[in-house]
């Protein structure tokens, strides 16, 4: 990586910390931190090892929300994309404050962590003994450096009544096809929570007409880096898309809840089989690559994958409003088949795997949430793409698992789960679908409300709606909203209203594109199907 892209990187992530602490109003109190005079306690002694330069290019983050807990991350790099990311290969002590002011005056709980070479010097704290519903303030110190600052919030007690709760989910985030200025607009609200739902990054290199192809260096361009594989490429992958400013800022904001697609790993993959044939033998090598990639830059609460295994499926609960199922559709789903292959009618092929789908219907049946939210990658409904006579499914969602989806919509319908809400990606278009038992029969009833978001960046800029976009709505009548922007989902949540914000940028390929709400949809308390917010 050439020098002046790493100051580069370095000067981004010094804005995106000087803005936050700007933001939160906490620039003038951290100038009187011990932590900065250098008199902390525990200060370190000549023979600790220390980086080279400002060691938190890639920012902060938080995740995955319990009442009394939430996970802090950090990782060390000095120069995001040199090897080991500019670190020395040697153990790093890091200290850690969660306070609940953003002055840093009412320090709750602190401590010291080893962040250690053969985990990329990545930084998780699972900081316990919190209060249920409070902001507070993070940060980081190694040597004498002092991270950004960062804003999370614990989770609502489980049987606490709320009146309201309000959260984003993205997907979708391709770093060469254009700028993230979603983020800095969603960074700009103050959501209690942000979802991820996949493709986070992407695992090739940059083609030639992608908007920041110019920013990159000649290893990770394409024809150079034609497919991500091993464990350092992954990491490089990791390290560019974080150091992003927007990104960070986002991440400072709020805690996220993430999982995965298939470009965190490779193109359509599903459980042991690459979708462009690659053996399996060296596939699960490079999968166990992606993972461990994964779990090194994401705040989640998982334990460390071992070898290609890593459990991403879990369920978080927001008092007595909304409980939040996230699905893995991708380490257990059936193998990807054609719509003429006989296969593809297979009652017993499924999405999920037997185990999460059971875990799925069995948690929404005990469920006394008022809300029932399925986290998940892609579009549960039925989205025909041919237009007239006949039908066309893409056979990497849900279409391409029919009995999967009968089992799911059924299982819930049997169970009586009320409120139920799926929002999903991928797509890199904004879908909103009400969820039938049937879509071919009008009379069937409703089971659940879908909003599909789209994507942050990837796709290029984008229109209102385009040709396909335009069959959607002919061929589907249980659609209701087709947009092709770039943008996200804001979701504000009371007893009685669910009502999604599809915020969306007017241009990505260049910087500082104005946003806006194109439109807000609603479903109201005990009375399935979207209608006009």
């Amino acid at each position: 990586m050439s020098t002046s892209l790493g100051r580069d990187r370095l000067l981004a992530a010094s804005a995106t910390r000087r803005r936050f602490l700007t933001l939160t109003g906490a620039s003038a109190a951290a100038a009187l931190s011990p932590w900065l005079l250098g008199i902390a306690s525990g200060s370190d002694g000549p023979a600790t090892p220390r980086p080279s330069g400002y060691p938190f290019a890639l920012g902060v983050a938080s995740g995955d929300p319990l009442p009394t807990a939430v996970v802090i991350w950090t990782r060390l790099v000095v120069d995001p994309l040199a090897p080991f990311g500019g670190m020395d290969y040697l153990r790093m002590p890091v200290e850690w404050q969660v306070a609940e002011d953003e002055n840093f005056r009412r320090v709750v709980r602190s401590g010291s962590v080893q962040a250690v070479p053969e985990w990329a010097h990545s930084v998780h704290v699972d900081v316990t003994g919190l209060r249920p519903a409070r902001q507070y303030f993070y940060r980081f110190r190694c040597g004498r450096e002092v991270s950004p600052v960062g804003r999370t919030r614990t989770a609502p007690a489980a049987n606490a009544s709320l009146d309201r709760f309000s959260f984003a989910f993205v997907s979708c985030q391709s770093w060469t096809s254009g700028y993230y200025t979603a983020y800095a607009d969603l960074a700009r609200y103050d959501y209690e929570l942000v979802v991820h739902l996949g493709d986070y990054l992407y695992e090739y290199g940059a083609r030639p007409e992608v908007a920041r192809q110019a920013e990159l260096p000649t290893h990770l361009r394409y024809p150079t880096l034609g497919e991500t594989w091993s464990l350092d490429q992954y990491r490089d992958q990791y390290a560019l898309f974080k150091a992003d400013p927007d990104l960070q800022a986002a991440h400072a904001a709020a805690p996220w809840i993430t999982t995965i697609d298939d470009h965190e790993v490779a193109d359509n993959w599903a459980d042991e089989a690459a979708y462009d044939g690659e053996p399996w033998e060296t596939f699960l090598i490079r999968r166990a690559n992606a993972f461990r990639a994964h779990w090194e830059h994401m705040p989640m609460r998982v334990p460390k994958p071992v070898g290609p295994d890593l459990p991403l499926y879990r369920r978080f609960t927001f008092g007595d409003l909304m409980e939040l199922n996230i699905l893995d559709t991708r380490q257990y789903r059936s193998p990807i088949v054609a719509q003429a292959s006989p296969e593809w009618q297979d009652p017993d092929r499924s999405i999920t795997g037997a185990e999460q789908e059971a875990w799925l219907l069995d948690g929404m049946g005990a469920s006394t949430a008022r809300w029932n939210v399925i986290g998940q990658q892609n579009a549960i409904a039925q989205l025909d793409s041919r237009a007239g006579a006949g039908q066309t499914f893409g056979m990497d969602r849900w279409d391409g698992y029919p009995a999967s989806r009968a089992r799911v919509l059924g299982g819930i319908h049997e169970r009586g789960v009320g409120n139920v809400i799926s929002i999903g990606g991928d797509l890199h278009r904004s879908i909103a679908s009400d969820l039938a038992l049937d879509a071919g029969d009008p009379g069937a009833p409703l089971v659940a409300a879908e909003f599909v978001g789209t994507s942050i960046s990837s796709g290029g800029d984008g229109v209102d709606i385009d040709a396909a976009g335009q069959r959607t709505l002919a061929e589907n009548p249980h659609v209701k909203y087709v947009n092709v922007q770039r943008g996200y989902v804001g979701c504000t949540v009371t007893p009685d209203l669910w009502r999604s914000d599809y915020r969306v940028v007017e241009y990505i390929t260049r910087p500082g594109a104005p946003a806006s709400t194109r439109t807000s949809l609603v479903v109201e308390d005990g009375r399935p199907g979207i209608q006009a917010g």
